[in-house]
């Protein structure tokens, strides 16, 4: 079973910055391609980014293009989330997801490991 725990989330002000974490203890945990998910009040579980092993690419969600970075540090078994020019509209709870693939894929089904979420909430 791989386990995941997010960190990072936090109140952030418009225009700020705010950087997720996400750890696992599995020790293959680079083994396999990473999502990170989003959910607001209200609303279904949509994909922010994922990181595909095999080509080392990332997809992002037309919203935060240019605005958001995700990488790993194999090392730390840790995925990240760098988060600039935080908008309201990215308030939402935060997940990290896993699945043995080479590939990332922007379908939370295809997931099948989560992490329990950290809250991010980009309030003035």
């Amino acid at each position: 079973q791989v386990q995941l725990a997010e960190s990072g989330g936090g109140l952030a002000q418009p225009g700020g910055s705010l950087r997720l974490s996400c750890t696992s203890s599995e020790r293959t945990f680079s083994n396999y391609a990473v999502g990170w998910f989003r959910q607001a009040p209200g609303k279904q579980r949509e994909i922010v980014a994922h990181r595909n092993r095999r080509y080392d690419t990332t997809y992002y969600t037309d919203s935060v293009k240019g605005r958001f970075t995700m990488s790993r540090d194999n090392a730390k078994n840790t995925v990240y989330l760098q988060m600039n020019s935080l908008t309201p509209d990215d308030t939402a709870v935060y997940y990290c997801a896993a699945r043995n693939s080479y590939y990332g894929s922007s379908d939370p089904h295809d997931y099948d490991y989560w992490g329990q979420g950290t809250q991010v909430t980009v309030s003035s």
